[in-house]
């Protein structure tokens, strides 16, 4: 099969789904249109730090390159063992019909009440108890997304040092970048074409220029980055979104705009050939692709660390009510893209069916997880090869645009933790936890704790199934919660619900395997975590059924 009728193919069904499907949620279900003269959160509550009037282009970069993380690469890069077609169909259908429903619906739901963050939300809906759980399992989620976001940054520095200086660039220039708007509310298009021209000035001087630190450090170079990565989050958190978060996503989302369009491009010029099996059901070593391959590729198709930005960061810097379909089911579909393009690449970029099978031979071959980011990146690259981008630009190239992903993700999981850690403060009455500080403090400190508990900085590789299915549990019963909210207001629900019975059916089936798989190698650790998780899912999900009773029988 021909990767590029693949693509073209996908392409097409994703623009049908925002001219038909994102219009009827917009108009017939949330009613956007009617609500342009009520003021938004970001309006009514501007304070200069969280809530900020924003304009849709810099937002929509902003969500943007927060949602489009790591996860939408390294997800179909490893289900790609179980074939290209069950990859490509959960990708597309799970975008248009879950998980851009989902981004879009969890970023309505916190608008409509004041910018609250989902957990906040549901405190209203079914009570306070209800609340601390969603809390708690929030914090377990962005806990790891920290974790394992920095362990994959560091591993990329170390195997990838060309990209060292070109990431350092966009940060400063970032801040140049947020000064000037800030100050001057200039036009944004020379800044940021001068910035894009300056990256890919770097990307050439990175790749002659490669930085590492094992001459400074030796073996303990990883974790000297993953110090160097939480010290920046710390930083990144803790400063208004103008200087730092909105300009580096601007970048960042014109930077992924580039780099989509080249690859799309390379990938059309090449016209490869998929290596891959169509299907293939039993691989070695790895876990049923029922239910797992809904769970592995979680934010290419559905995430629930995207209902966090949603409802964290940019439904307090929203001006316009109709920007959200754009902002939220519009930049799903470019992260399925991202997440289509990274299963092409790993199932299209080999030179042969003998090569992907040697690659593919069992699930931790190759060294596992980094193995299946580094076929990305020579996937990627051959694509790039095809225009006339040397394999070494290619390369370094590809490195950055992951790393700046994860990047945009890393820093924003640090300001939703403490928003969450706020949370804690604001329901125990602990008044320093509502400090910024301190709350970053402990976002960078307790996933700096998880990683040094395992394999000198491994730790978080280890949680990478739990945190599939965690991400996923939370995208369920989000989507459970907006189900609550559109039928208390007498609106059709049934675009909410029914994806959050089939999501959360798979989020239940994985986690069992797993909580099996902990005991039997008795991951304790893992084991409560899983337990209480799985415990939680399903109290949620009964109190949301009495309240639905309740509110059927007034």
């Amino acid at each position: 099969m021909n990767a590029s009728y693949i693509a073209l193919g996908c392409l097409v069904l994703f623009a049908l789904a925002y001219r038909f499907y994102a219009r009827y949620i917009s108009t017939k279900i949330f009613q956007l249109d009617l609500l342009n003269e009520e003021k938004t959160p970001a309006l009514k509550y501007e304070d200069g730090i969280d809530f900020v009037p924003t304009r849709k282009e810099i937002l929509i970069g902003h969500h943007f390159s927060s949602i489009a993380g790591a996860a939408p690469i390294v997800g179909p890069a490893v289900a790609a063992i179980w074939g290209w077609v069950p990859a490509i169909l959960w990708i597309v259908f799970g975008v248009i019909f879950i998980g851009a429903c989902h981004d879009f619906g969890t970023l309505f739901v916190s608008m409509k009440n004041n910018g609250k963050s989902i957990a906040e939300f549901t405190e209203g809906l079914l009570g306070l108890r209800t609340k601390y759980l969603f809390l708690i399992i929030i914090f377990f989620l962005v806990w790891m997304v920290i974790a394992v976001f920095t362990l994959v940054i560091a591993n990329l520095f170390i195997s990838y040092p060309a990209s060292v200086i070109p990431i350092n660039f966009e940060i400063i220039v970032a801040v140049l970048l947020g000064l000037y708007i800030n100050h001057h509310k200039g036009d944004l298009k020379i800044p940021s074409i001068l910035a894009q021209i300056g990256l890919i000035i770097m990307v050439f001087v990175g790749t002659k220029y490669p930085i590492s630190l094992d001459p400074l450090f030796g073996q303990s170079s990883l974790m000297a980055w993953i110090i160097f990565l939480l010290i920046y989050s710390f930083i990144a958190s803790v400063l208004p979104v103008w200087m730092l978060l909105q300009p580096r996503d601007f970048i960042n989302s014109h930077q992924l705009f580039l780099g989509l369009g080249l690859l799309l491009v390379g990938l059309f010029v090449t016209s490869p050939t998929i290596v891959a099996p169509a299907i293939n059901p039993n691989p070695v070593g790895a876990p049923p692709w029922f239910p797992f391959l809904f769970i592995t590729i979680a934010c290419g198709a559905i995430s629930g660390f995207h209902g966090l930005v949603s409802g964290g960061t940019t439904s307090k810097q929203i001006q316009k009510w109709t920007d959200a379909r754009p902002i939220g089911y519009g930049s799903m579909l470019g992260e399925g893209l991202l997440a289509l393009i990274a299963t092409l690449a790993v199932t299209a970029g080999f030179e042969s069916k003998a090569l992907w099978h040697n690659h593919y031979a069992t699930w931790n071959a190759a060294n596992g997880l980094s193995a299946k980011i580094n076929a990305f990146v020579t996937g990627s690259s051959k694509f790039l090869n095809s225009i006339g981008i040397s394999e070494d630009i290619s390369q370094t190239f590809i490195a950055v645009l992951i790393i700046s992903f994860a990047a945009t993700s890393l820093d924003t999981a640090c300001r939703i933790q403490r928003y969450i850690i706020a949370e804690f403060g604001d329901v125990t009455g602990v008044k320093v936890l509502k400090n910024r500080y301190i709350g970053s403090s402990i976002a960078v400190l307790s996933a700096l704790f998880l990683m040094l508990t395992s394999d000198g900085g491994k730790g978080g590789l280890h949680l990478w199934p739990l945190f599939g299915a965690t991400n996923q549990m939370l995208a369920g019963l989000s989507l459970i919660i907006i189900s609550v909210y559109l039928y208390k207001n007498r609106r059709p629900c049934k675009s909410f619900l029914i994806p959050a019975f089939f999501i959360l059916a798979m989020t239940f089936m994985s986690l069992v395997l797993n909580i099996q798989h902990y005991l039997n190698e008795k991951k304790f650790l893992l084991l409560v975590l899983g337990v209480f998780l799985t415990l939680s899912q399903l109290w949620i999900i009964i109190e949301s059924f009495f309240l639905l009773k309740n509110l059927k029988n007034k």
